[in-house]
C-alpha cells in the first residue's frame, strides 16, 4: 500500500508560520503523512511534530534549514565535492537530517548526492542554458539543439568519474549511519545536466549496499523536465537495473517549471499512478506559491486514501 504525504515546501509561507496550522491543513486535505523538505527550519520542524496530526514520515536532506558560517544555506553544500572540507561538511549536514529522522520516528531521507562542477563556477552549465532557450523557441527537434544535447552529454560523462567517487563516499558513510538506525537512504533523481546521478550512475552508485538500506528517489518532475531537454529520455530510469524504488515525488511541470499544483501543468499522471502503485511513499513536493485548490485535489490524483 503507498502512503501520500505532503511536503512542507507548501508550509514556506506566513499562513503556515505557526507548523502546527501546516500539519492540520495537510491531514484537512487528506494526506497521510509529512515530509520535512530542506527549505523548512528547526523551529517549524519541532511545531509539526508538537501538534501531532500526522506523522512524519520523511526527511529531505539537508534538513532542517539553517545557514551556515559564511552566509550560504546549508543545501548549497556538495556531497559530490572534489573539496574534502566541503564534502566532508555536507555529509555532516545530511548526518543531521539522518538523527532529525531518527527522533522524528521517520523511515526515510532523501539525499541530493551532489554535482560536477560547471565550467567557470556557473551555477547551469552554458549549454543546457543554450538548450532551454531552444526549448522557449520550440526549436528542440533541430540540428543546433541536437548539436547542443551531444556536447552537453559528452561533457558530462568526461568530467563525471572523481565527482562520481566522492559522491559514492558520502553515500556510504550516509547508510552506514541510516542503516544504524534503521532508516532508508533515497538517493533523488535530479533536475539539471550536470546534477547526481544519471541512472546509469544511479546503478554503479547502488551496487554492492545493502538494498534494505538504500535506493533511488525517483522526483517524477525532474525526469520530466530532462526528458522535454531531450537529455534523458523517462524509460531510462523506468528500466534502469537494479534500482529499487524507495520513495516518489510529486508534482506537475509547465513546461520547464516544475513543482506546480497538479493541473497547473502538462505532466502525464497515469503515468505518475503507474510510478506510485510501485512506490512505498509518494510525497506531494509542490512550491509554496501554488493555489490551495491545487492542494487540495492533490491527494486525489492517485486515488482513494487507504480505509
Amino acid at each position: 500500500m503507498t502512503l501520500v504525504a505532503l511536503s512542507t515546501m507548501y508550509a514556506q509561507q506566513p499562513r503556515f508560520d505557526d507548523g502546527g496550522a501546516f500539519a492540520r491543513f495537510a491531514r484537512e486535505a487528506g494526506f497521510e503523512a509529512i515530509e520535512i523538505s530542506h527549505s523548512t527550519a528547526a523551529e517549524k520542524v519541532d511545531a509539526i511534530a508538537a501538534e501531532g496530526a500526522l506523522p512524519v514520515v520523511s526527511v529531505h536532506a539537508p534538513a532542517p534549514f539553517r545557514l551556515l558560517a559564511d552566509g550560504r544555506p546549508n543545501s548549497a553544500l556538495n556531497l559530490a565535492s572534489l573539496d574534502e572540507r566541503e564534502r566532508v561538511a555536507a555529509v555532516e549536514e545530511a548526518l543531521r537530517s539522518v538523527r532529525l529522522a531518527e527522533r522524528l520516528g521517520a523511515q526515510r531521507v532523501v539525499v541530493h548526492l551532489g554535482h560536477v562542477d560547471p565550467p567557470e563556477g556557473d551555477r547551469l552549465h552554458p549549454l543546457e542554458r543554450q538548450l532551454r532557450k531552444l526549448f522557449d523557441r520550440d526549436a528542440l527537434r533541430t540540428d543546433e539543439a541536437r548539436q547542443v544535447a551531444t556536447e552537453l552529454l559528452a561533457w558530462r560523462r568526461s568530467t563525471a568519474e572523481p565527482y562520481l567517487e566522492a559522491a559514492r563516499r558520502s553515500l556510504e558513510a550516509l547508510v552506514a549511519a541510516a542503516a544504524a538506525a534503521g532508516i532508508v537512504i533515497g538517493i533523488e533523481t535530479r533536475l539539471h545536466a550536470h546534477e547526481i546521478p544519471l541512472p546509469e550512475e544511479a546503478v554503479l552508485l547502488l551496487a554492492g549496499l545493502d538494498p534494505r538500506a538504500v535506493g533511488y528517489w525517483h522526483d517524477v518532475g525532474h525526469v520530466e523536465v530532462l526528458a522535454r531537454l531531450r537529455l534523458v529520455p523517462r524509460s531510462r530510469w523506468e528500466r534502469a537495473p537494479g534500482l529499487r524504488l524507495v520513495g516518489v515525488h510529486a508534482h506537475d511541470v509547465r513546461r520547464l517549471l516544475d513543482h506546480r499544483a497538479p493541473g497547473n501543468g502538462s505532466i502525464d499522471w497515469e503515468r505518475v499512478r503507474r510510478l506510485a502503485a510501485r512506490s512505498p511513499l509518494v510525497t506531494f513536493e509542490i512550491d509554496q506559491r501554488e493555489p490551495e485548490e491545487g492542494v487540495l485535489r492533490a491527494r486525489g490524483m492517485l486515488g482513494s486514501a487507504p480505509d
